[in-house]
């Protein structure tokens, strides 16, 4: 099956960057609405070809009624096989209920995406008590790629050199620790105790390490910023010199940018899985390398 990577016009320029590293034709979705509201995309596809569509899913409700359409129109068009690389997947730390009443959003997408694709491709899953997307999407091939090799590539040419890599909460350390392997850094964890939405407390183990050091402080996710801005509060008050904030999947907007510089971030530094504002790092070379090792599984 000779591969060829579909997107929508709103993701050409990432989805142009993946299938670039690839070396395959990006064919464009053409989308149109109804009055109504109602989607129908129409697709371009070789019969035998196996499809993979590109599309991020941040703000996903909007986004699944027409992923799933395409799909759909892909497999009439004649694909072979329709495979989904979304860079950011949703709905993931959603993975119980946790109180009476609540959906299991988890297992809901999971049986969605399931049912529309042959295999799965995302980067950095937000995944807590999930081991791995073979929970996820059972009977489905499903890849995890790292977003921390993209951060470390990054932080590597800052000057001063970063010292220590910080993770806000205990959910970080594990990648947070991977990221100062990478640099020759080290590490420190936070301990975080969520009071809602928006509203945390971050606390680090006094090190003496923090005293003028520029600190990494890596996420995989940036939202309301309202983590991040508590952890770069604490280090700055413990003596960091400088902080350089790293998150994978910036969902946030221009207003919490400007939160965290006040909160202490001197540089915001995030990949392009979610479109947003401010410099963002190209993640196609990272799928593109996940994307080779699950074809050659």
């Amino acid at each position: 099956m000779s591969p060829e990577v579909h997107a929508l016009p709103d993701e050409a320029g990432p989805a142009g960057r993946f299938a670039g590293a690839l070396g395959l034709p990006l064919r464009l979705i053409r989308p149109h609405a109804f009055p109504d509201g109602e989607s129908r995309p129409v697709v371009m596809a070789t019969a035998g070809s196996a499809a993979i569509l590109y599309r991020s899913l941040a703000r996903p409700d909007g986004r699944l009624m027409p992923l799933l359409l395409a799909a759909d129109a892909l497999r009439r068009a004649g694909a072979a096989r329709v495979d989904l690389v979304a860079p950011y997947l949703p709905y993931m730390r959603q993975d119980r209920v946790f109180a009476p009443g609540e959906p299991l959003s988890q297992a809901v997408i999971g049986r969605v995406l399931s049912g529309a694709f042959d295999r799965i491709l995302t980067l950095e899953a937000h995944l807590h008590r999930t081991p791995d997307l073979a929970g996820v999407f059972p009977g489905r091939v499903a890849r995890n790629a790292g977003g921390g090799e993209v951060l470390a590539e990054a932080l590597a040419h800052l000057r001063p050199r970063v010292s220590l890599v910080a993770g806000p909460d205990s959910e970080s350390a594990a990648w947070a620790g991977a990221v100062a392997r990478r640099l020759g850094a080290g590490v420190l964890v936070a301990g975080k105790r969520r009071l809602g939405d928006r509203d945390v407390t971050v606390q680090y183990p006094d090190d003496p390490r923090l005293d003028g050091a520029h600190i990494a402080l890596v996420d995989d996710i940036c939202s309301s910023g309202g983590t991040l801005a508590a952890a770069a509060r604490a280090l700055k008050a413990a003596g960091a010199a400088r902080i350089t904030a790293a998150v994978v999947h910036g969902l946030h907007d221009a207003r919490t940018a400007r939160a965290l510089k006040a909160a202490g971030v001197d540089r915001l530094i995030v990949t392009d899985s979610v479109a947003g504002p401010g410099r963002r790092l190209p993640v196609a070379g990272a799928l593109a390398r996940a994307w080779r090792e699950m074809d050659a599984a």
